[in-house]
């Protein structure tokens, strides 16, 4: 498992409401599922702000067979769970767009991280790649690049340092951190209906 040192970074949210009361702490870790590279990002939310954590990917060995691999994702992920201690995880939904192969190995490999969270207890937040991408570049159609531009200047980060899996998952994590502020405001802290 790849976890390259990032830099602590803080993105504002908006403009508190006087008055309002402040969003509970919250950390978020986004996964990009995939059976040869699976992204993850760690993003906190502290009031009104977004502070990028941890962040890689877990790639196995690609000469591996697919249940081996899908079994050294579930550990790495397992890992990272004990160290990070999300209080939610976000992850990404199949896509249609994708070939039948394709949607089957990444559901194969969406299916081994949820079964890890679901024996951790950890609430999943399931969103859209179309949700991701309208919460953070503001157009559910921009591109891959789009959205790691805009995920490197909402956290600060650097963006020729990430992996594209990694900046992936900020992105659902920063989405998912979005929406639960939005809840908080609204009254309820959970927004878990995608």
């Amino acid at each position: 498992m790849s976890i390259p040192a990032q830099p602590l970074a803080t993105a504002r949210l908006g403009a508190s409401v006087r008055g309002a009361s402040r969003p509970a702490p919250l950390r978020v870790l986004g996964l990009d599922p995939g059976s040869r590279h699976t992204g993850f990002g760690l993003v906190e939310r502290h009031g009104s702000q977004l502070v990028a954590g941890t962040c890689g990917r877990i790639s196995p060995d690609p000469r591996r067979p697919l249940s081996e691999r899908l079994g050294e994702i579930a550990a790495a992920l397992e890992r990272l769970l004990a160290a990070e201690r999300p209080d939610r995880v976000a992850i990404e939904r199949v896509f249609a767009g994708a070939s039948a192969r394709s949607a089957i190995v990444l559901a194969e490999a969406r299916g081994a991280l949820l079964a890890v969270l679901g024996r951790a207890g950890i609430e999943v937040e399931e969103v859209a790649p179309a949700q991701v991408k309208s919460a953070v570049a503001g157009s559910g159609r921009a591109d891959k690049s789009q959205v790691a531009r805009m995920v490197c200047l909402q956290l600060g980060l650097a963006r020729e340092r990430l992996a594209t899996d990694a900046t992936d998952a900020l992105a659902i994590a920063i989405c998912v951190a979005l929406r639960a502020t939005w809840a908080a405001r609204r009254g309820g802290e959970t927004a878990s209906s995608s």
